[in-house]
C-alpha cells in the first residue's frame, strides 16, 4: 500500500469556504476512482507549518493505482479547482504502508 501526503499553500484572497470545498473535491475521488483504499482531507490545525492550510492523505492498493490516480479525470478537475482558487504551492510525498 502507498500513502500519499499533500500540503497545499493557498493565496490569501482564498477563503475559508473555498478550502473546505478543496477538502470536500478531494474526499469525494474515493467514490470515483479506483484503487484508492482511503482519503482523509481536512484544514490544517496545527500552529506549526499554518501557512499550509490544507492536508491531504490518501491510501493507495498498490504503485499502479497511484500512478492512475494522478492523470484521473477527476483528479484533474479537482487540481483546476485548486489552481483558480488560489493554490500557491505544496508539498507531497509518498510512504510505503
Amino acid at each position: 500500500m502507498i500513502q500519499r501526503t499533500v500540503l497545499l499553500k493557498f493565496a490569501e484572497t482564498t477563503t475559508q469556504e473555498q478550502l473546505l470545498e478543496v477538502a470536500k473535491r478531494f474526499k469525494a475521488l474515493q467514490s470515483l476512482i479506483p484503487g484508492i483504499d482511503e482519503i482523509q482531507a481536512g484544514l490544517n490545525l496545527a500552529e506549526k507549518s499554518k501557512e499550509y492550510q490544507v492536508i491531504l492523505l490518501v491510501r493507495f492498493e498498490n504503485q499502479a493505482a497511484l500512478d492512475a490516480y494522478t492523470v484521473n479525470e477527476h483528479h484533474q478537475a479537482v487540481v483546476t479547482y485548486i489552481r483558480e482558487v488560489g493554490r500557491l504551492d505544496s508539498i507531497g510525498v509518498d510512504i510505503e504502508v
